[in-house]
C-alpha cells in the first residue's frame, strides 16, 4: 500500500527525519510512536504532501508521489486527520463533510448522500444541522475522522484522533476504526495512548530523534530494549 525509501527531511540545518524506510500493508493498522518532537507528524506531512523530502521516495500503491501537492495526493487516495481539529466553525456539521465528499464527486446531491452515510457510522447523524462551532471535543474528533472518509482513502492517516478522549469514547473510536480497516482502509496513525495504540495497531514503528529505533509487533516493541529507555518506559515492558 505505502512504500517509504530513505525519507529524510531538514529545515534549516536541523534533520527532522533521517532516513527513514518502512512499509504499510494493505489493510494494515500501522502505528507510529515515539517522544514529542521525534518526527512523527513530520513524517505524516511528507506523505500527505504538505512537505517535499529533503531525500528519499514514498510510493503509494506503486505511484512515485513523492513531493505532490497534496490535493493529488487526496485524489490518489491518501486522508488525512490532524492533531488540532479545525472544522468549518460556522458550517453545520452535514456541510463540512460535504466539502470532503466533493473531493470525489461534482453533484453536491451525492456528495450530501455519502456525507449523511458517513455521519451515520461515526453516530454523529443526530448533529448533521449543529454548526461545528457547538461540538465537544470528542465530536470534532469524529468530524474530523468523518471529512477525511468523505475523501474515499485508501489509506487513513491519523494524528492523535484518540487525544482527550475518556475509556468510554476511546473504546468506542478503536472499534469504528477496526470497522474501517474491515472496510479495506490501511490507516497509518500517531498517538501517545499506549493502551489504545497497542491494542489496534497490527504493527508498530517507533522514532527517536527522527530515526527509526524499532519496528514490528505490539509485544515485539514492549520488549524492545532501545524503545523501554527512549520512550516506554519500564512500566511497558511485557517480559
Amino acid at each position: 500500500m505505502l512504500e517509504i525509501q530513505h525519507l529524510s527531511k531538514n529545515f534549516k540545518g536541523l534533520r527532522a527525519v533521517n532516513e527513514v524506510s518502512f512499509s504499510i500493508h494493505d489493510r494494515e493498522i500501522f502505528g507510529l510512536i515515539g517522544p514529542n518532537g521525534s518526527g512523527k507528524t513530520t513524517i505524516f506531512n511528507l506523505v500527505s504532501g504538505i512537505y517535499a523530502p529533503t531525500k528519499g521516495s514514498i510510493r503509494f500503491q506503486g505511484r512515485d508521489i513523492t513531493g505532490l501537492q497534496p490535493n493529488f495526493i487526496c485524489r490518489e487516495g491518501v486522508g488525512r486527520t490532524f492533531q488540532i481539529t479545525k472544522p468549518f466553525l460556522k458550517l453545520t456539521v452535514l456541510e463540512n463533510v460535504v466539502i470532503g465528499a466533493l473531493n470525489r464527486t461534482p453533484s453536491v446531491r451525492r456528495a450530501e448522500e455519502k456525507a449523511r452515510e458517513i455521519l451515520a457510522e461515526l453516530d454523529l447523524a443526530e448533529k448533521a444541522s449543529v454548526q461545528g462551532k457547538f461540538l465537544s471535543v470528542p465530536e470534532r474528533k469524529r468530524l474530523e475522522l468523518a471529512r477525511a472518509l468523505a475523501t474515499e482513502p485508501k489509506l487513513l492517516l491519523l494524528d492523535e484522533v484518540m487525544a482527550g478522549l475518556n475509556p468510554v469514547e476511546l473504546n468506542e473510536i478503536i472499534e469504528i476504526l477496526r470497522r474501517i480497516a474491515g472496510k479495506g482502509i490501511s490507516i497509518f496513525i500517531v498517538e501517545h495512548i499506549m493502551h489504545a495504540i497497542m491494542t489496534i495497531s497490527h504493527r508498530l514503528m517507533v522514532l527517536h530523534h527522527g530515526e527509526m529505533i524499532a519496528i514490528g509487533t505490539p509485544k515485539e516493541i514492549t520488549n524492545n530494549e532501545k524503545v523501554i529507555e527512549a520512550y516506554l518506559g519500564e512500566e511497558y515492558s511485557l517480559a
